[in-house]
């Protein structure tokens, strides 16, 4: 009964790490039909979200029927309560890839992105991938020092976001508000991205260690 029952939680871990790779490969495209008005890649990412959904509920139920059946205590209860947890941050990363993939679709035919930002968006979403991908690693590893990584991640896709802002407030902007919005709000899903997965990244430390990255920091 109890190989059973770890290997159920091995099997959370699995699908939080596969959550991971279907996100990071969401926003890869997303960013792409983006710059490049394709709409095939954006209705790919719409479409594509449902395994990120089904895979985010599979674990909700798998923690729900543990916690029943099993009763769970200290380092498992941890375990499996904040796997929930991680499992809504990825959830709502693959969501916010949806939001950037709609962006495009909305303003297709013409690339959502003016040529002299897409630079900045086009580092924005390698970003948000190499932190996907981090957070899948910290999973799969249980690498403490990298999940603490993320965070000056987080802080570079901070400073792009301002890059943006920074541009559209500029006296030389010419492409008008609607373009201005959208520009502003896929800033923000960026954003929101890269703090979910600085989110998962601290949940695992959580679980490894018991203690939250701000307590490990702190000073003897």
């Amino acid at each position: 009964m109890r190989d059973s029952y770890h290997e159920e939680l091995d099997g959370i871990s699995d699908k939080l790490v596969e959550m991971t790779r279907l996100v990071r490969a969401a926003v890869s495209r997303a960013v792409h039909a983006l710059l490049d008005a394709d709409l095939r890649l954006a209705e790919e990412v719409i479409g594509d979200d449902e395994r990120v959904n089904g895979l985010h509920a599979q674990i909700e139920q798998t923690v729900l029927d543990l916690m029943a059946r099993q009763q769970p205590v200290a380092g498992d209860l941890r375990t499996l309560v904040t796997s929930l947890r991680m499992s809504g941050d990825l959830e709502r990363m693959g969501d916010l890839a949806v939001h950037l993939a709609k962006t495009a679709r909305r303003r297709h035919p013409d690339p959502a992105i003016p040529p002299e930002m897409q630079a900045t968006v086009l580092e924005m979403g390698r970003i948000a991938e190499r932190m996907a991908a981090k957070a899948g690693s910290v999973i799969a590893s249980r690498n403490v020092d990298l999940g603490l990584e993320l965070d000056a991640d987080d802080d570079a896709m901070d400073r792009l976001h301002r890059k943006l802002f920074d541009s559209m407030l500029s006296p030389s902007w010419k492409h008008g508000v609607e373009p201005a919005v959208d520009i502003s709000l896929a800033g923000r899903y960026f954003e929101r991205f890269a703090d979910h997965a600085v989110h998962v990244a601290e949940d695992m430390v959580y679980i490894v260690t018991g203690r939250r990255p701000e307590e490990i920091n702190e000073p003897a």
